[in-house]
């Protein structure tokens, strides 16, 4: 297996139920499977959503009335607690993880991007697993992210990746609605092709996050055109990560 370093982006859509509660088996399944990439000498980052619903299920409704100021309380509350959860499961499989925090203006060229690769080179030498997030708690306006799902693609050029896997709760890219019979998965796109075309207008959006499909399709056909292999699969999926590394047909593969 040639593949050295993967990033994995797991969406809050993949870690809550339909309460809006995380869920814990699945963070339990999406850290051993990267237990097990350790092991056979792949090198992970781990993009995780998720700190606003944690938050929010400390706080509860809050009387904050504007949305930035919103996310900024919930996040800062949550991200204590989904390091936490992470912390106590990477320990469980024998291995350290580590928080990395970031703004888009952490990307730009100069020492703001010479520090952050700095730190995730280091974290990785050491065989410490980054879990990379938004800094919701500052981040506002032309600091912020389109989303994850951007921040995801940015680390991985950034440490120059082999692969990018971006997990949601479908399968991948359908030709239509993916609750239509008639719909196809697409199991393979070059980055060429006009898929955008089969993107839903009226798909859901993710629970207190800002990615849906159109965002996913958009970062997976950019970060792919930077000659890393891209995947949007299905982070509900038995061993999707492990199936996808092994080459298995999973999910929707984005390519030169």
């Amino acid at each position: 297996m040639h593949k050295k370093r993967v990033v994995i982006k797991v969406g809050t859509n993949v870690m809550t139920n339909r309460d809006n509660r995380i869920v814990g088996p699945i963070l339990k399944s999406l850290v051993r499977q990267i237990a097990q990439l350790y092991e056979q000498g792949i090198q992970c980052v781990l993009v995780s959503s998720g700190s606003a619903i944690a938050g929010k299920e400390i706080l509860g409704e809050i009387s904050i009335q504007d949305d930035s100021v919103r996310r900024q309380v919930y996040s800062a509350v949550g991200q204590p607690r989904m390091m936490r959860h992470y912390y106590s499961l990477f320990h469980d499989y024998g291995l350290r993880c580590a928080q990395v925090l970031a703004t888009k203006r952490d990307f730009s060229p100069g020492r703001h991007h010479e520090n952050m690769l700095n730190c995730y080179e280091g974290l990785l030498s050491e065989g410490v697993t980054p879990i990379a997030n938004e800094d919701d708690a500052v981040s506002l306006t032309m600091s912020m992210f389109t989303d994850n799902d951007e921040l995801a693609s940015l680390v991985a050029e950034l440490i120059s990746a082999d692969m990018l896997i971006i997990l949601t709760d479908t399968d991948g890219l359908y030709t239509g609605h993916p609750d239509d019979e008639s719909s196809e998965l697409l199991h393979q796109v070059q980055v060429e092709e006009n898929v955008e075309k089969y993107v839903q207008q009226t798909e859901k959006g993710e629970a207190e996050g800002r990615g849906g499909m159109q965002s996913k399709l958009k970062i997976a056909k950019e970060t792919a055109a930077k000659n890393i292999v891209t995947y949007i699969a299905n982070g509900k999926r038995k061993n999707v990560i492990l199936d996808i590394v092994e080459g298995k047909n999973v999910g929707t593969k984005f390519t030169i």
